[in-house]
């Protein structure tokens, strides 16, 4: 039997994030509809009514932002995009100056614009061997490569900097070429396109209460035939120079996705658990019985919660003492997110914080990014996937 699927509902805080990412970004009003998966004129009605309305736009929980702020936001974004550009061309060329060949390549590229004679002398090559590399036929697999090398690039780019040589090559199947990872692994090296380094990051809890203590129901079983079965939760802190923001995280462990979210700057379960949990049943409203899994913290485990979960029939089962693998797809995740945003960016604002946390989990994470449990689909896409031989 297949379930008919939820009229999708959004929060005051989902509608502000879109709007901030549609006022800011350099894509048009269509793509960034895209990339949120709705509709262009539910995003232009959106924008209508916050620039009407300000703080009346959108009756619900959350709050907007100071004008001055936006725009101080807005020049410091800006700012920090026209430095990225100059660093990348900074870098490039000096990368393209590495060997005679990326010399070569460089001269061809340019020599309308500057002259063969004048970049020669410049970058000390011989005019008689550029003209004899110049006049060299190419073999099929250096013409190979270059388009490989030209789609690696854009992949690259387009999962930022994150991807590593397996999802690249996944990429590249996808789109048709048949290539090996050992191939693309050493293009990559040759051209220095690497992933984003990881490194470890500190997790806090606060499991030091005398509220009651769920029994442990997944015991490090992470798997699930459909979704909105099992939930599980987490919460980390996001250093900004205004001080901590806390994100709190939902995940549908049928297929990775973030369900529900909220970001506040207090660790309370009034601002952290209870609005991501309200977030994830409005928008997909399951059927009694879903199984929610998550750590000790007090933010789980206080009353308020517990009745809440109660209230919508939602099972809860909390992680063993101290054991951070009981928990492991939501600390999973923090860790995902940390190493391919967070630490490679510097947090002016909270806001200038949530709107890039926004962006990451809406845009990029749910929609695009390949995970590696889903046979290298994202999140969005697997479901569908499954939707569709369901039919």
């Amino acid at each position: 039997m297949i379930e008919k699927r939820q009229r999708r509902r959004f929060t005051k805080e989902f509608k502000t994030e879109a709007v901030e990412l549609a006022l800011h970004s350099e894509k048009t009003m269509r793509e960034i509809a895209g990339d949120l998966g709705i509709r262009v004129e539910l995003l232009y009605r959106w924008k209508g009514d916050y620039l009407a309305n300000k703080d009346q736009s959108f009756p619900g929980s959350g709050h907007l932002h100071d004008p001055e702020e936006e725009r101080v936001r807005r020049l410091e974004r800006e700012l920090r995009s026209t430095q990225e550009e100059r660093d990348i061309f900074k870098k490039s060329l000096g990368h393209f100056l590495e060997s005679t060949q990326m010399k070569y390549e460089y001269i061809r590229t340019h020599s309308s614009a500057f002259g063969v004679k004048k970049m020669c002398r410049t970058l000390c090559i011989s005019r008689s061997g550029y003209y004899d590399w110049f006049e060299r036929p190419e073999s099929r697999r250096s013409l190979e490569n270059k388009v490989l090398l030209n789609e690696i690039k854009d992949i690259h780019a387009n999962s930022r900097k994150t991807y590593g040589s397996p999802r690249i090559t996944d990429g590249l199947h996808d789109l048709g070429y048949s290539c090996s990872r050992p191939r693309v692994a050493r293009l990559m090296r040759k051209n220095n396109i690497a992933s984003k380094t990881k490194r470890k990051f500190k997790v806090t809890t606060n499991s030091d209460h005398n509220y009651p203590i769920a029994p442990n129901l997944l015991k490090q079983d992470f798997w699930t035939n459909a979704a909105h079965r099992i939930w599980v939760g987490d919460i980390t802190y996001i250093r900004t120079w205004e001080g901590w923001l806390y994100l709190t995280v939902i995940l549908d462990l049928f297929n990775r996705k973030v369900v529900g979210w909220s970001m506040s700057d207090r660790l309370t379960a009034n601002t952290t658990t209870i609005p991501a949990f309200l977030q994830a049943i409005m928008k997909y409203q399951p059927l009694p019985g879903l199984i929610f899994h998550s750590d000790r913290g007090v933010q789980y485990a206080c009353n308020d919660y517990r009745g809440l979960l109660n209230t919508y029939k939602v099972i809860q089962s909390m992680s063993g003492k101290g054991n951070c693998y009981d928990n492991a797809v939501a600390e999973s995740f923090f860790h995902t997110l940390k190493t391919e945003l967070v630490y490679h960016e510097t947090y002016k604002t909270r806001m200038e914080a949530k709107t890039s946390l926004f962006e990451y989990i809406e845009v990029f994470y749910n929609r695009f990014r390949k995970h590696s449990a889903l046979g290298y689909k994202s999140p969005e896409q697997y479901e569908q996937t499954i939707f569709n031989k369901a039919i």
